[in-house]
């Protein structure tokens, strides 16, 4: 009989969020590996998102989901509590009471970034005697935003409180944790420094698994995406994924590079047309940031940017349209953008900007999928000429056409099915040893 492990996931489909990227793609294939799945998420009404009733149909019909109220986004406002966490804290406990009184659970896993549901495991843990996994997608304490003087997401004064919650409830939450799960080879080495308790061997660095099913299931759905028209006669490259103060390298070396190369060339940029897309994570944010850096650039005329997300599926389309595709790093070597794979997946012709410690990097390279240009740090302005070349390479790839280059059976470690395959193993060494 399969173990059954309940997935704690907030923003659990159809709201279209990333933090359930990693368990939506490994749904398909837990049953294989011996473990059922109950998800424990927030009903859509309570959430402030972007709804795509597309996801749904990616979520496999044996899925047990349980959906938990929270206090409406709209009254919390008003208390200045607009963190998904604080809202359903007690929803979440009260959904759950009865399968953890009834033993229904060997494990619990926490795959999201509303990290305030985390602590949950110490309470169900010290309750019920049901162990836990805690999946660090991105860092919960963190000196980032102070180190850099960066503005946070949401301002500074929602993040300082944010973060003393952290100061708190990340040991507090870590010391009972019977493993630990990190997209990044950084975030283990951060909370080993800092909390010495902390061993080697509790920690598995493991990406999200590629969305080959996904790229299965679009061409049926007829998306017509909104962003551009793939047959106006331009050149299309397009960027999907947040912006932030941490990519303004990149993204000023980009775009000096599109400035020389126009001087000297500006017939080739008269037929081009860049795309930014979904760049925020509030959908009360509608700043231009990277506009205003193009602007600088006097590239304002080729380059547009589209603050909003958009539903998931259509933004693989925007992928699919494309011309070229473009990767845009972080000055955070932790960093590890997951929607490299999808990227991929497009088979487009891929230009990644990226830190030399990114995962990404050795993604693109091993699967020989796209043209990487590589920096080190915030001084390290060098990279200037490497990426006028690989500016070249994509308009030469453009202008000549590009032959499938990329070696799928090196991306095959990367698929979803592979991904899961080692989650589940990690699943099997933390159980609840109970016979069911």
């Amino acid at each position: 009989m399969n173990h059954r492990v309940l997935i704690v996931s907030p923003h659990f489909p159809p709201i279209n969020a990333a933090d359930h990227q990693r368990i939506r793609m490994a749904l398909p294939y837990f049953e294989e590996f011996g473990w059922d799945v109950t998800v424990l998420c927030i009903e859509p009404d309570f959430i402030e998102g972007i709804y795509d009733p597309n996801l749904n149909l990616t979520v496999p019909a044996n899925i047990e989901v349980i959906r938990a109220s929270a206090i409406s986004p709209k009254l919390s406002r008003k208390l200045k509590l607009g963190n998904l966490g604080f809202r359903s804290i007690p929803f979440l406990i009260k959904a759950t009471a009865k399968y953890f009184e009834k033993n229904y659970f060997d494990l619990v896993y926490f795959s999201n970034t509303v990290f305030l549901t985390m602590p949950l495991g110490r309470y169900w843990l010290e309750k019920y005697k049901i162990p836990y996994i805690l999946d660090f997608q991105d860092p919960w304490l963190s000196d980032y935003y102070d180190r850099t003087q960066n503005t946070p997401p949401g301002g500074k004064l929602k993040y300082a409180v944010a973060q003393s919650f952290a100061k708190i409830l990340e040991p507090l939450t870590l010391a009972k944790a019977c493993h630990i799960t990190s997209v990044s080879p950084e975030y283990p080495k951060v909370l080993m420094q800092r909390y010495s308790w902390l061993k080697k061997e509790q920690f598995s660095v493991l990406p999200f698994g590629a969305p080959e099913k996904d790229f299965e299931i679009l061409p049926k759905l007829n998306i017509q995406q909104k962003i551009f028209d793939p047959n106006d006669g331009y050149q299309h490259w397009v960027y999907v994924g947040r912006g932030g103060k941490d990519m303004a390298l990149s993204l000023n070396v980009f775009f000096l590079a599109i400035q020389k190369h126009r001087q000297h060339n500006p017939e080739i940029w008269q037929k081009i047309k860049i795309h930014f897309v979904g760049t925020k994570y509030s959908i009360f944010d509608n700043n231009k940031e990277i506009e205003a850096i193009a602007k600088s650039y006097n590239l304002d005329d080729i380059i547009t940017e589209y603050p909003q997300r958009i539903p998931y599926f259509e933004a693989l389309q925007v992928l699919k349209d494309s011309h070229g595709i473009l990767i845009i790093g972080s000055d955070d070597p932790s960093y590890s953008a997951s929607k490299v794979y999808p990227c991929i997946l497009a088979q487009k012709p891929i230009l990644a900007i990226l830190h030399e410690q990114s995962l990404v990097v050795n993604v693109i390279k091993e699967c020989q999928a796209g043209y990487t240009v590589t920096f080190t740090n915030l001084t390290n302005i060098e990279i200037y000429d490497i990426l006028r070349q690989g500016i070249e390479w994509l308009l030469n790839s453009l202008v000549y056409g590009l032959s499938e280059t990329t070696d799928w059976q090196a991306f095959e470690p990367y698929t979803a099915r592979q991904m899961t395959r080692t989650l589940c193993k990690i699943f099997d060494q933390s159980a609840n040893p109970k016979s069911r």
